[in-house]
């Protein structure tokens, strides 16, 4: 005996008893039937249950609230998305007619009842709006997906364009929550923009590649702790527009939204309102307001990070400084838009992570579709696919990656554009099994194994490695190996349909995995640790070994700006190089030398005996000549004895000892004491010379 839980449920709002009855009566024995005695009712039951009903069966003429104010009720706060209408009424003017289906009932019912018709009409709306929200949520479930992998491919992108100036990829995220956050604002202060939330989301997704250009400049301007000079400025300057050339030159997708977006940002994103930015001077709206959003969101996440020349501010300071005009000219709409949301811009970063990003585009994603009424449920679909799809493939060719994705029914591999191109096949192949130019590339056995090895995978466990030689494009055969993941339906039992994947060239691939690896970690010229990872590490160590006797040494070639300016930069280069290796051979296995930025070192050495002949040895063999350069190094020195176990506290001592040594005439090593803060705000960040102080 069916239990009354498992019933759907249907309430009957009507003011006579005896039609709920009849009503009642006609549809009890299949489904649960709650009833309400009048429109108040009828709303109260919904809005304690409208997640539960399948159906309302609604009369029009009522006391208090007739059947229309609950039609507005419903419509009020969006119950008539969800749950369908059938009105019941004597009441046959085409007027009430009329006005009940604009206000979005599904059918319309005439009194005295038709057992037989009710039943019949009840049983195929509860069937439609069941497949219909079916439907809603496989094509939400496959949006969800493919915005997950929009999702870890811009994280990707992120740490690829910001780890080589030391930062993470925390910036472009950063930028990517604030663009979308300023965007929502505006466009609901106002409509001058013409902005969707298609737009949105083609915006902030191509926020991620604002500072691209920044692969090609020179590492000793892009980390270079302090003030920049001139010609290094006009160097700096010229990412904005290798940026933009780089997006220009892809072969293909020049047409796609999001491409198009990200050129405006890339080129503009450092002009200002006041027509004093670059690369091209433009002036207020001139610059596409993509550029001008994410402009606003890079100043105030660039004011709130810690960089190599300088400390975060915080995010109330950062705000004023912006309003204040500190920070540039901003759009004055924009910047009551950043009034507005300010309350609530760190805790959106805080809680920034990928299920906040999946569930806020789930969200835009839904909203979009409301606003689109006249399309039918196939359009709005195609609309939404259409546009994850141009997403899919504009992160697909940056990356260079064969990928694609294989369905079972019907038949059929769809390869990323580059990888169709790579390998010499067309974008979709259908029936790949039986076309001889897969089992050529592939051959028939690895295809085997490999339809194998997705079939022995479980819903739980649906990844699958699987090497195998792979016959490129006029090339000979490479072994490659396919990271896949099989794709199973939400079926009870479920059912294998497909599988989505990569292919890599496996000999490229352990190569390039171990660079990224060490590029994470590494600095790329001198091979030390770079500062970010050098710090974590040595943060570790102090929290491991509290007890611990331990110093902290900055290093600073002195004059090091006339080694590039009298012998050219590969010089300069091969002097830090030089440097990196005569710090490696002289600290020990447990001791922990990074490159910090511009030609500024670090070291950190356990002080098991006394520290001072340690560094003395590190001095002595930096000091002397490379080639016909004199060496001179200037350090500084602190220890956790004097300053505690903390390392922002450790490494900004040793900076002011370093300091102190620099304005003392360089070419030596002091050790921190406490007399050396009352000097430290007389430093200028600029010496004499145009070197960083």
């Amino acid at each position: 005996m069916e239990r009354l839980s498992d019933k759907q449920k249907i309430l009957i709002v009507d003011d006579s008893e005896m039609n709920r009855s009849i009503l009642a009566d006609m549809l009890g024995e299949e489904y649960e039937i709650m009833e309400a005695e009048d429109g108040n009712e009828g709303v109260a039951m919904l809005q304690q249950h409208s997640s539960e009903i399948a159906l309302v069966l609604l009369d029009i003429v009522m006391p208090n609230l007739d059947g229309f104010g609950v039609l507005s009720m419903m419509n009020r706060y969006r119950w008539i998305e969800e749950v369908p209408v059938i009105m019941i009424s004597a009441e046959r003017g085409s007027s009430h007619v009329e006005r009940a289906f604009e206000m979005g009932v599904t059918d319309f019912i005439s009194r005295p009842f038709d057992a037989l018709l009710v039943h019949r009409r009840v049983v195929n709306t509860i069937l439609l709006y069941t497949k219909q929200k079916k439907l809603v949520s496989l094509v939400a479930d496959q949006i969800y997906e493919k915005e997950h992998r929009s999702s870890l491919m811009i994280d990707i992108l992120s740490n690829i364009v910001e780890f080589r100036n030391g930062e993470s990829g925390l910036h472009v995220r950063h930028v990517h929550t604030l663009t979308e956050m300023l965007l929502k604002v505006l466009i609901h202060k106002t409509d001058r923009y013409h902005l969707s939330q298609t737009d949105i989301s083609i915006i902030s997704t191509a926020s991620a590649l604002h500072d691209v250009g920044k692969i090609s400049i020179d590492e000793n301007v892009l980390n270079k702790p302090g003030r920049l000079t001139k010609e290094e400025f006009e160097i700096m300057k010229t990412h904005s527009m290798i940026g933009a050339e780089m997006l220009a030159g892809l072969p293909i997708h020049q047409d796609e939204p999001l491409v198009k977006a990200a050129y405006e940002i890339c080129r503009w994103h450092h002009e200002r309102y006041d027509g004093r930015g670059y690369p091209d001077g433009l002036k207020g709206d001139e610059i596409p307001i993509s550029a001008q959003i994410v402009a606003l969101a890079d100043v105030y996440d660039a004011l709130t990070s810690e960089r190599v020349y300088k400390k975060a501010f915080s995010h109330e300071k950062a705000v004023t400084m912006i309003l204040n005009g500190e920070c540039g000219t901003f759009n004055p709409l924009l910047m009551e838009c950043l009034e507005e949301c300010a309350d609530g811009i760190q805790e959106e970063l805080r809680d920034d992570n990928a299920f906040r990003r999946n569930q806020r585009e789930m969200q835009n994603i839904a909203r979009e579709m409301h606003k689109y009424e006249e399309l039918t449920a196939s359009e709005r679909t195609l609309q939404l696919l259409e546009h994850e799809r141009m997403k899919y493939n504009f992160f697909a060719d940056l990356s260079k990656e064969i990928q694609f994705e294989f369905t079972l029914q019907p038949p059929m591999v769809t390869l990323s554009a580059w990888g169709a191109e790579t390998l010499g096949l067309e974008e979709i192949v259908m029936e790949p099994e039986t076309d001889p130019r897969v089992m050529e590339l592939i051959g028939k056995d690895s295809w085997r194994g490999l339809a194998d090895a997705l079939r022995a995978t479980t819903p739980g466990q649906p990844t699958v490695t699987f090497d195998c030689l792979i016959h490129y494009k006029e090339s000979a055969a490479r072994w490659t190996r396919i990271l896949a993941r099989a794709i199973w339906s939400p079926d009870e039992p479920p059912r294998y349909t497909g599988a989505i994947g990569k292919a890599i060239d496996v000999h490229d691939s352990r190569m390039h995995l171990d660079n990224l690896e060490r590029m994470a970690t590494h600095d790329a010229m001198t091979g030390l640790l770079n500062h970010a990872t050098a710090k974590k590490r040595i943060q570790e160590r102090l929290e491991e070994r509290p007890e611990g006797r331990y110093a902290l040494a900055i290093l600073d070639l002195d004059h090091f700006k006339s080694a590039n300016d009298n012998y050219g930069h590969s010089f300069g280069d091969q002097v830090l190089i030089y440097m990196a290796d005569k710090l490696r051979q002289n600290t020990r296995g447990g001791d922990i030398a990074a490159r910090v930025g511009g030609d500024e070192m670090v070291v950190f050495l356990e002080c098991k005996i006394e520290v001072e002949p340690a560094i003395e040895r590190i001095f002595n063999a930096v000091t002397g000549m490379y080639e016909q350069f004199p060496l001179s190094v200037s350090i500084g020195v602190a220890t956790t004895e004097k300053v505690g176990t903390d390392y922002e506290t450790l490494f900004h001592a040793a900076d002011q000892a370093l300091y102190t040594v620099k304005r003392s005439g360089r070419g030596h090593y002091r050790f921190y004491d406490e007399s050396m803060d009352k000097t430290l705000s007389a430093i200028s960040p600029i010496d004499s010379d145009g070197e960083e102080g």
